[in-house]
């Protein structure tokens, strides 16, 4: 523990700034990470009851996805049920809606993490730049006595630290950055599918139905 909090002085005041986008960076992927857990884990089971429902109770399917609104599948299928007796269009419009609102949530973090990738290089660089004038600014005071190593390895040490911190932190936000930008693309066909599945059912087993019902009434 003493080492490491050694190598991380050694390192210079850079550090400092590094282990705060860590910080930041490992709390946006935690929360993240529990969310797509959850909803990859859950979403089938929620979405296989609610299709299975609505085929014959619409009401009942909607009470289902209330039940599982603390994930985003749930949100999404719960808005079109809600509605009372909606034209094709509507329904199809409030599909839309809910699945743009869900798409907003999932890519929360995101533009966080991007920067993180882009800044966390550049501090490096500064920290690289900072122990080369350590190192120049030592050599030049120790003029007399160029012999010490220490003049020349103190501004190398910190340079070489903090650029490596620098590229780890870039490196572990970009990883995760990458990962979570596949699971919304996957997400995205998937809540597509889903989408088009309970509009069908609609169609099919209410909307349909009824319209035949009315026309046959006023014939």
């Amino acid at each position: 523990m003493t080492q490491a909090y050694d190598i991380f002085l050694a390192g210079g005041l850079v550090m400092w700034a590094l282990l705060g986008l860590f910080t930041v960076t490992s709390v946006c992927i935690l929360e993240r990470s529990w969310f797509w857990l959850r909803l990859i884990v859950q979403e089938k089971k929620v979405v296989r009851e609610v299709l299975t429902t609505a085929k014959v109770d619409l009401e009942k399917a909607e009470e289902i996805a209330e039940n599982a609104q603390v994930l985003a599948i749930g949100r999404f299928l719960v808005e079109p049920l809600r509605l009372k007796k909606p034209s094709p269009e509507t329904f199809h419009l409030a599909i839309k809606a809910a699945c743009d609102r869900e798409f907003v949530e999932m890519r929360k973090g995101g533009m966080l993490l991007k920067s993180v990738v882009a800044i966390a290089p550049l501090l490096g660089i500064l920290g690289t730049a900072e122990g080369l004038v350590t190192t120049f600014t030592n050599l030049k005071t120790n003029s007399f006595n160029i012999t010490d190593l220490s003049t020349v390895t103190l501004g190398l040490t910190q340079a070489l630290f903090s650029s490596t911190t620098a590229i780890a932190v870039a490196v572990f936000a970009f990883i995760f950055f990458r990962l979570f930008l596949c699971l919304q693309a996957r997400q995205m066909g998937f809540f597509s599918q889903v989408g088009n599945d309970l509009e069908l059912i609609y169609l099919q087993y209410w909307y349909e139905p009824s319209t035949q019902t009315n026309t046959q009434t006023n014939n």
